[in-house]
């Protein structure tokens, strides 16, 4: 039997990754690709009430959006794979609506922004590592978009780099229900504790 899982709220944040309206809301350049795993998980709903209960328990709320200066100039040239989607499709642009993190989420007083995520793992351009060494966390739970791209990486940092690392999963998307689920029944389990939120809740309602 698996023992229930505990958490320190001092010590832990939620990193919210890419919760904007690109991927979130309709009308988003991309949330058609992901909207089919998002009704299957109840992601934004079931990310809402984790970072309710989180705020309350007194863990850092952390989130992390993308963002490019118009015409893509923090890019190679000739951009391939994920980055080229975005590219092509014209998301996330900075200022713009879809960039914008979705209403349901906005960051509220006590909550950090990381700056500087231009590519896939939120650890690489960024501040997070630094924020977090300096807060004395050393649990993070993981939530956002896409499962098997900007999660896993930064799952996968945020292991390497001695991170307790928490994913959520049913706060996740992908864009494919096969995506969303292989990854989680062969990777995640390597890099990461993989938990329904209901777990950290339930966590955090005990700590």
């Amino acid at each position: 039997m698996t023992e229930p899982l505990t958490l320190a709220p001092a010590t832990t944040a939620v990193v919210l990754i890419e919760y904007q309206n690109d991927f979130t809301t309709a009308g988003g350049v991309l949330h058609d690709a992901v909207s089919e795993v998002m009704a299957k998980t109840g992601m934004l709903a079931n990310t809402v009430a984790l970072v309710e209960a989180a705020r309350a328990a007194g863990v850092t709320i952390m989130h992390a959006p993308i963002a490019f200066a118009e015409g893509y100039h923090e890019l190679s040239r000739h951009p391939y794979g994920i980055l080229k989607g975005v590219v092509d499709g014209g998301a996330f642009v900075q200022g713009g609506w879809g960039a914008r993190i979705v209403e349901d989420l906005a960051p509220q007083a006590g909550d950090i922004v990381v700056e500087g995520k231009r590519g896939l793992d939120t650890f690489a351009s960024t501040n997070l590592d630094f924020i977090l060494r300096g807060k004395g966390i050393t649990t993070i739970l993981l939530c956002g978009f896409l499962t098997n791209c900007c999660v896993e990486s930064t799952m996968r940092t945020g292991y390497e780099n001695g991170y307790r690392v928490v994913t959520l999963v049913d706060c996740l998307a992908a864009t494919s229900v096969a995506e969303h689920d292989n990854a989680l029944a062969h990777d995640f389990p390597m890099f990461s504790l993989p938990v329904p939120s209901s777990a950290v809740i339930s966590a955090l309602t005990a700590a």
